[in-house]
């Protein structure tokens, strides 16, 4: 293994690691509940009361876990490394690690406005990191020959799709704070629309180019 191979795959699995711990440590933030009684309906009572917590965690687990999945599938095209992707991942990893504590403070205070402009500010933050993140390392001679050019823009242009998503979510929190959430539900289905979109882009510019 060279020695730019053995640094990409040194920082694969740093990466790797921390998105595993941010992303079990969201769970610690749900406490179970202690409750003094055996009757049903006390314990249906504590665990509706779980809900924001429970929601803010699936919620935050399934943004990591797109996070991590896109992550995973960039540097999966790369073979070689670059000293320029280190700080870019590094802030990107710092922004992942800050998500248990942005995740609690949300899901503890629901419909409160500023727990919810720091939790969107979060994940546009990692969105835009994770976007530069790919401008970088999605370039020649680190891709891969065998990925095809337009996979590349598609991943380029799928990074988007948080971004876009918690703008728009992080604009509705200032009115509608707590229910600015649900339109990051739309995050899959809008990186998957960009994804089309770079793809169909980039299969154009290849048809002009062959003109």
């Amino acid at each position: 293994m060279s020695r730019n191979a053995s640094q990409l795959e040194r920082l694969t699995f740093f990466s790797d690691a921390v998105f595993a711990i941010a992303i079990t440590l969201l769970i610690i933030e749900v406490h179970v509940p202690h409750i003094n009684g055996v009757a049903d309906a006390l314990y249906w009572q504590a665990l509706g009361e779980l809900g924001p917590s429970l929601f803010g965690f699936m919620l935050s687990f399934l943004v990591v876990g797109m996070l991590w999945m896109a992550h995973h599938r960039v540097f999966g095209m790369l073979h070689d490394y670059s000293p320029r992707l280190m700080w870019p991942n590094m802030l990107l990893l710092m922004t992942v690690a800050f998500m248990p504590f942005a995740t609690s403070l949300m899901s503890s205070n629901p419909l409160a406005r500023v727990p919810e402009l720091i939790y969107a500010s979060t994940l546009l933050v990692a969105g835009l990191l994770q976007h530069q993140l790919f401008a970088i390392a999605l370039r020649e001679p680190y891709v891969r020959t065998d990925v095809p050019a337009e996979e590349v823009t598609a991943a380029r242009w799928r990074s988007w799709g948080l971004p876009t998503a918690s703008a728009l979510a992080l604009l509705m929190a200032w009115f509608l704070p707590g229910y600015n959430n649900f339109l990051l539900i739309g995050i899959p289905i809008l990186t998957r629309l960009y994804a089309a979109a770079g793809r169909r882009h980039a299969l154009r510019q290849q048809a002009v180019a062959g003109t």
